[in-house]
C-alpha cells in the first residue's frame, strides 16, 4: 500500500482503488481553503491515467467525515464571517471547482461516511455514486445555525433524493439525521457497523474497480443528466453514451466472455 500526502488530505492506494481522506481530524475534517487546495492536488494525482486508479472512496480521518466549513481560521474564513460582504465568494472560487470535479470524475465514486457529515460535509457525502455510512454517523444541514443558506449543491441534491418536503425540513430545522433514518428515507445506500465501514466500502470499490470503467463512468454521467432532461433528451443521451461504450475493448471482452460462458476480465479501456 502506498500513501501520498497533500495539504490536509491523503490518498492511499489499494490496488486500483484510491482512498481519498479528508485529513484534519482535530477539526473533525472541517473544510478550509488549505484542505480544498490539498483535495485539488489529490484529484490531480487520482485522475492521472498512468496511476491506474479505477474507483475512488472518500472518507474522513479520525472520528468524523466532515464537520462543514472551517470557520475558526484560515485564509478564507472571512468569507464565512457574518460581517463579510460576500459569504458566497469562497463557494465560487474554491468549493464549486472541487464539486464539479467529483461530478465529472471518469470512474465510480463511493463515500464512506464515518461520523458527522454536516453543512458542506453533507454535500460532499451525497456526491457519492454509492453513499455508505457508519451506524453512529449522522447528516446535518447546519447552515441555518449560523444564519446561512444550504450550499455545496445541497438544494439541488436533496429534493431529488428525498423530496421537497423532507429537504425543506432538513434545511429549515437543521436537525441531525441519523444514518438509519437516512437509509430509511433513501438518502444513502447502506449502513454498516462502525468498525466494518471502510472494509465494506473497499469491497464494493474493489468490485467496481474490476468493472468496465468507461461504461461505469458513462452510467454515472447519465444519472447526473437525468433529473433535468426530458424523456426524449435522455433517450438521446443514452444513445450517445452507448456509442462510446460500444467502442471500448471492455465491451468486446464482455460479449466474448458471455458467449464463452466465463467471467469477463475488464481492463477499463
Amino acid at each position: 500500500m502506498s500513501q501520498f500526502e497533500f495539504e490536509k488530505a491523503t490518498v492511499e492506494t489499494k490496488g486500483t482503488v484510491a482512498v481519498l481522506r479528508l485529513n484534519d481530524p482535530g477539526a473533525l475534517n472541517a473544510v478550509s481553503s488549505g484542505m480544498l487546495k490539498g483535495l485539488a492536488a489529490a484529484m490531480d494525482h487520482i485522475e492521472k491515467p498512468s496511476h491506474g486508479y479505477r474507483c475512488v472512496v472518500m472518507t474522513g480521518t479520525g472520528r468524523g467525515f466532515c464537520a462543514g466549513a472551517n470557520l475558526a481560521g484560515g485564509p478564507s474564513s472571512g468569507d464565512f464571517d457574518p460581517g463579510a460582504r460576500d459569504a458566497g465568494s469562497a463557494l465560487e472560487r474554491e468549493y464549486h471547482p472541487f464539486l464539479r470535479r467529483l461530478r465529472q470524475l471518469r470512474m465510480p465514486f463511493i463515500t464512506a461516511v464515518n461520523g458527522p457529515a454536516a453543512g458542506v460535509g453533507m454535500s460532499f457525502a451525497l456526491m457519492g455514486d454509492l453513499v455508505l455510512a457508519a451506524r453512529s454517523s449522522y447528516f446535518m444541514q447546519a447552515f441555518r445555525r449560523i444564519g446561512l443558506v444550504p450550499d455545496g449543491g445541497s438544494t439541488w441534491l436533496l429534493p431529488r433524493l428525498v423530496g421537497v418536503a423532507r429537504a425543506k425540513e432538513l434545511s429549515l430545522l437543521g436537525e441531525k439525521l441519523p444514518a438509519e433514518k437516512a437509509l430509511e428515507w433513501g438518502l444513502i445506500n447502506r449502513v454498516y457497523d462502525d468498525e466494518s465501514l471502510l472494509e465494506e466500502a473497499l469491497k464494493l470499490a474493489d468490485e467496481l474497480s474490476k468493472g468496465p470503467t468507461v461504461a461505469l463512468s458513462l452510467i454515472r454521467g447519465l444519472y447526473w443528466k437525468s433529473p433535468d432532461a426530458s424523456y426524449e433528451n435522455q433517450l438521446d443521451n443514452e444513445r450517445w453514451a452507448q456509442r462510446e461504450a460500444g467502442r471500448t475493448d471492455d465491451f468486446a471482452e464482455g460479449v466474448t466472455a458471455f458467449l464463452q460462458k466465463r467471467p469477463a476480465e475488464f481492463k477499463g479501456k
